[in-house]
C-alpha cells in the first residue's frame, strides 16, 4: 500500500453509470441510472429521460422545491430505500459560495450526487519530533465509515450555518473543545474529490484546520459519534494512513494533506505531484 492508494479510493468515478441532475438550466448533481429510473414514480416532482434528471420546472421557488422533494424522499424513507436518515438539510447549490437552489436531507445528497462541504480539523500537541496527533475512532453506530480512524472533530456543513459557527460547534459535540480555543483553530486550505461510494456519487470539499492543543487536553465526546480517542506520534499516523486503509476514506486525504503541508511528505517522494493533483479532484 502507498499514499497514493488512498488518493485512488477518492476518485472512483465512472460518469457513464449517471446522468445529470438540473434545476433549471442548472447542473447541480448526477444521479445513478437505477435511482433515476426509480424517480420516475414522481412526475409531478422530477422529469426523467434518457440524458438527465431536472426538477420539474413548475416548481420554481426555493422553499418550493425543497417541499417538493422532501415529501418524495420521506416516501422513499418509509419504504426502506433512504437509510441513515439524519434530519439535517444540505444546501443544493454549484459552489460554496453561490446560493442554494434549495435544500435536501443529508442522506440523500449522494443519491443526487449534489456537492456536499465539512470542516475538518486536525488537533495536534508538540512539534518537530515530538509532533503528535490526536485520532478518533468512529462509533460503530455510524451509517458511513463505522469503527475507522478520523479527525479529532469533523462534521457536515449543514444549511444556513457559517464554517467557523459549524467549527466550533463541531467541537464542542465532538470533543469537548471549548469554544474560545475552538476558535484558535487555523484555517489552512480545502481537499475535494468525486467518488462513488456505497451510499451513492460523493462530491465533496472538506474545509481544513489545524489547532495547536495543549499538553494536558483530553477529548470528551459528547454526541455518541466518536468510540474512543488516541493521542499518536505522527509516525505512527503515517505508518497507519500509508500502509492500511484503516482511515475513513476522506480523512485519508486530510492527513495526507496535513502531512505535505509540514513537510513530513517532501517534494522529492515520487507520487508528491500526484498526491498534490489527487487532493483536488
Amino acid at each position: 500500500m502507498a499514499f497514493l492508494d488512498r488518493i485512488e479510493d477518492c476518485r472512483r468515478f465512472d460518469p457513464d453509470g449517471y446522468r445529470p441532475f438540473a434545476v433549471g438550466s442548472v447542473t447541480v448533481g448526477f444521479v445513478g441510472h437505477a435511482f433515476a429510473s426509480r424517480l420516475k414514480d414522481f412526475p409531478k416532482v422530477f422529469e426523467v429521460d434518457t440524458e438527465g434528471v431536472r426538477l420539474n420546472d413548475r416548481l420554481a421557488g426555493f422553499d418550493s422545491r425543497t417541499r417538493a422533494v422532501a415529501e418524495v424522499l420521506e416516501s422513499l424513507r418509509a419504504k426502506g430505500e433512504i437509510r441513515g436518515w439524519r434530519d439535517e438539510p444540505y444546501p443544493v447549490t454549484v459552489s460554496f459560495s453561490a446560493a442554494p437552489l434549495m435544500t435536501l436531507e443529508r442522506a440523500a445528497v449522494p443519491l443526487f450526487g449534489v456537492m456536499a462541504f465539512a470542516v475538518h480539523l486536525n488537533g495536534v500537541v508538540g512539534e518537530r519530533a515530538d509532533l503528535r496527533m490526536w485520532i478518533a475512532k468512529r462509533s460503530l453506530s455510524k451509517p458511513t465509515g463505522p469503527g475507522k480512524l478520523d479527525q479529532l472533530v469533523a462534521g457536515g456543513q449543514p444549511a444556513g450555518v457559517s464554517l467557523s459557527d459549524n467549527l466550533v460547534k463541531e467541537c464542542a459535540e465532538e470533543a469537548m473543545i471549548s469554544a474560545d480555543l475552538a476558535r484558535r483553530a487555523v484555517p489552512i486550505g480545502a481537499v475535494s474529490y468525486i467518488t462513488e461510494r456505497p451510499e451513492g456519487l460523493r462530491r465533496d470539499v472538506l474545509f481544513n484546520y489545524d489547532l495547536e492543543l495543549p499538553e494536558d487536553f483530553e477529548p470528551d465526546n459528547t454526541d455518541g459519534e466518536v468510540e474512543s480517542f488516541h493521542l499518536w506520534p505522527i509516525e505512527r499516523v503515517i505508518e497507519t494512513v500509508r500502509d492500511t486503509d484503516n482511515f475513513k476514506f476522506n480523512c485519508a486525504l486530510v492527513v495526507i494533506d496535513f502531512l505535505i503541508r509540514r513537510g513530513l511528505i517532501a517534494p522529492d517522494h515520487p507520487d508528491y505531484v500526484e498526491l498534490l493533483r489527487g487532493l483536488h479532484g
